[in-house]
């Protein structure tokens, strides 16, 4: 089959995920375990018992690194495993984007949980995963994926502006305002105790 293509350095590329692991042979994940989450968990008594104990891998995720321009859309799977830290949820970092007003759309291809959102302004939107349940994350928002599953990993797929960028360092530096705890078996929003202080 011809194609043509008005830029040559451009190519189309297309990529195999294993939709039951969201894993994929392309190239490996960039993997994040217990120990890379300091200072993301409120209780951080329980994180620190935990990654003594077992420093097990909390979630990974495909970068496909796509050129960083507006024109380009980036994209991957991300996998985040079950468990929790004291009452706490097994959680991605969650970050900005460095291009602030840039927006990012997740499709839940298995698993249930929640996408955690914050607005630089304090407001704080929360939405569930579950098989075939897309979450638009608007412009300006940080964002968390939560795993509240007991026993199966939330696989999401996401794309977003190939310029967007990424910004860990502000949540690493205070975390989000609310985080999510396990209460009688179900998740319930609460205040951030690194906020009261």
């Amino acid at each position: 089959m011809s194609t043509t293509s008005l830029d040559p350095t451009v190519t189309a590329v297309a990529t195999q995920f294993d939709l039951a692991t969201g894993l994929t042979e392309a190239r490996p994940s960039l993997q994040r375990r217990l120990s890379d989450m300091s200072g993301m968990y409120a209780d951080t008594a329980a994180l620190s018992a935990a990654v003594d104990a077992d420093d097990v891998l909390t979630y990974e995720f495909y970068d496909f690194g796509v050129p960083s321009l507006e024109t380009e859309v980036a994209y991957g799977t991300s996998i985040t495993y079950p468990g929790k830290v004291g009452d706490e949820y097994f959680m991605t970092k969650g970050h900005f984007h460095t291009r602030l007003e840039s927006a990012e759309i997740y499709l839940c291809l298995s698993g249930q949980g929640l996408m955690l959102m914050e607005s630089p302004e304090g407001d704080v939107q929360v939405e569930e995963f579950r098989p075939g349940r897309s979450v638009y994350v608007p412009g300006r928002y940080a964002h968390r994926s939560i795993n509240t599953s007991p026993d199966e990993p939330l696989i999401t797929f996401f794309a977003f502006p190939g310029d967007a960028g990424h910004d860990y360092g502000t949540i690493e530096t205070k975390g989000f305002r609310r985080i999510v705890l396990e209460r009688d078996g179900a998740p319930v929003l609460v205040d951030n105790p690194r906020w009261q202080s």
